[in-house]
């Protein structure tokens, strides 16, 4: 592809507008969006919090992953970490129940600058693996999360070692306490949709384009004039922004911070989270997260029902993952989309069928 057709390319993707965008939705998009802003009507708190909410902070951890393994072919596993790091800056910059640490920093001023560091730390983090490519990007992203990890379990004068941060409360903002059942959950629909829509956007953007052709063919790329490092950088900017405001999401919702919260298991399992969602699509990650959680709330009970150790919960998940990955390598996207590419044709074919039989004799 010639460098002005790429252009025009990316212009025409770029100069849509949302209300074509949103024009060329489903039925299953509007009935999904209005069931999330109706939900505290026919949901129970637990569903609605502990359920949903948790679902969406984790789908946004994952989404930032899927932004880099789906659109820049960068599997990252330093997404969680990101989360975790901003956490634990909300908790030493704002308030906490370790008095003796925080800094009891205004929450307007200890969520921003969290999430600002967070972000720096995911972009340099990205910055000494975005040479490399496959395993090596694994490896790399996984002992940066490894180090993360064992400096949070060991230090304590600045993150508490082993017990971490409690105590850390939800801010009370133009006369809404934002830790109340209700309030949390918009404040979590809202984050995820703004995270959604941004990430559907760059991905019709120039930049985003242009992230993609690096995915596909760097060299080519790289001949056309494109800076292949500086848009992998900027992906990995741009997707710990997510995580970071994920992370301050996930503190709140915990109200509490240990090394645990971003510890080997719970990176590995943004992967399973976003795989099982399917990485060809910005809701796969929000979809894994539900399925993650569900699994995570109520094999416990399934698993002693069954006469077996409840504690083995991690089974099931593992095989849901092999499951999902074998029949459905795009995830449970992929099922959706070929089921629903089946139904379609099979429409077609009764059309087909119905015309041809219509117009004979």
């Amino acid at each position: 592809m010639a460098v002005a057709d790429l252009k025009l390319e990316q212009r025409a993707r770029a100069t849509e507008s949302l209300s074509d965008w949103l024009g060329r939705r489903g039925a299953a998009f509007w009935i999904t969006a209005g069931l999330l802003l109706v939900m505290p009507a026919i949901a129970s708190p637990f569903w609605l919090v502990q359920i949903i909410a948790y679902a969406m902070i984790l789908g946004l951890v994952a989404l930032s992953l899927m932004f880099l393994a789906g659109y820049g072919g960068i599997v990252s596993l330093i997404q969680m970490t990101v989360a975790g790091f901003a956490g634990y800056l909300v908790a030493i910059l704002g308030d906490s129940a370790i008095a003796q640490i925080s800094l009891k920093w205004p929450w307007w001023t200890a969520a921003p600058v969290a999430i600002l560091i967070a972000t720096l730390f995911g972009t340099l983090s990205g910055a000494l693996s975005v040479r490399t490519e496959g395993i090596y990007t694994i490896m790399i992203t996984l002992a940066i999360a490894s180090a993360f990890y064992y400096l949070t379990l060991q230090n304590y004068t600045i993150f508490n070692g082993f017990s971490g941060f409690n105590g850390i409360v939800p801010p009370v903002f133009l006369g809404i306490d934002w830790g109340q059942n209700l309030s949390f959950y918009y404040l979590t629909l809202a984050c995820a949709t703004l995270a959604y829509g941004a990430v559907v956007y760059v991905s019709r953007a120039p930049f985003g384009l242009a992230l993609q052709g690096t995915r596909d063919n760097p060299r080519r790329m790289a001949a056309l004039g494109f800076d292949v490092v500086a848009h992998r950088i900027g992906a990995y900017a741009f997707a710990s922004l997510i995580a970071a405001s994920a992370g301050v999401l996930l503190v709140w919702y915990q109200r509490q911070i240990s090394p645990g919260t971003a510890g080997v298991g719970p990176v590995v399992d943004m992967l399973i989270i976003a795989v099982v969602g399917g990485l060809s699509r910005p809701i796969g990650p929000f979809i894994g997260a539900l399925v993650y959680v569900l699994l995570r709330t109520f094999s416990l009970d399934v698993l002693e029902g069954l006469g077996l150790d409840g504690r083995r919960y991690q089974l099931l998940i593992g095989l849901g993952f092999l499951v999902i990955v074998l029949f459905s390598p795009d995830g449970l996207i992929g099922i959706w989309q070929r089921l629903r590419e089946r139904y379609r044709r099979s429409a077609d074919t009764r059309d087909a069928q119905m015309r041809s039989g219509g117009g004979s004799p």
